[in-house]
């Protein structure tokens, strides 16, 4: 603990101090129950992504030896190219997927197996999903970091700076209270001698 100067200004500044950090303290933990929201959000939101890709992937199963037969799929379906945008969660800058655009080239439909267009479809199908969670990941990493540092500044808050106000208050008054006493005495010691002289 820094030591303090036992002053009236300084209990005057040790009592503002506090009062900002009681002030302060409440909103920081509105954030930190919004960030844990949030979070949780994000969660349920990856796991309905990763459900769907898990069940598109089932479906791909069902008709996935058909890729065996000498098809360019990479040149069918192009790289994907995601446009995205920021948003603000609770103070927190974070990317939000706008869409995703994928590359198809034209093919001649004659000279191409029948089951090219559900076989192009699902490659974009998962390739957007991929995206999605990669974005959805990424939103979370910001926003866990954030709740790190909150949760640090609540702790802080909470366990170091409001009792150490509170205890270098108590002290100073302490301090200043028995000095008045001891003036209130010495100005009595004293009357008492020149009534006596």
């Amino acid at each position: 603990m820094a030591k303090i100067k036992h002053t009236k200004n300084e209990l005057k500044a040790q009592t503002e101090s506090l009062k900002r950090f009681e002030r302060f303290l409440p909103m920081l933990q509105l954030k930190k129950q919004q960030l844990q929201a949030e979070i949780q959000g994000i969660n349920t939101a990856i796991e309905e992504t990763s459900a769907a890709d898990k069940a598109q992937r089932a479906h791909l199963q069902a008709w996935v030896e058909l890729f065996s037969e000498p098809v360019e799929l990479g040149a069918i379906v192009g790289p994907a190219s995601a446009e995205t945008d920021e948003d603000n969660i609770a103070g927190v800058a974070i990317p939000i997927l706008k869409s995703v655009s994928i590359a198809r080239a034209e093919y001649d439909l004659f000279e191409t197996p029948a089951w090219l267009d559900d076989a192009a479809d699902m490659v974009q199908q998962l390739t957007e999903l991929r995206i999605a969670r990669e974005i959805l990941e990424e939103q979370r990493r910001c926003i866990v970091e954030e709740l790190r540092v909150t949760s640090q500044r609540v702790n802080l808050f909470e366990k170091v700076k409001i009792p150490e106000c509170r205890e270098n208050i108590r002290v100073i008054k302490i301090f200043l209270g028995d000095e008045q006493t001891a003036a209130v005495a010495r100005g009595k010691i004293a009357k008492k001698r020149s009534d006596n002289a």
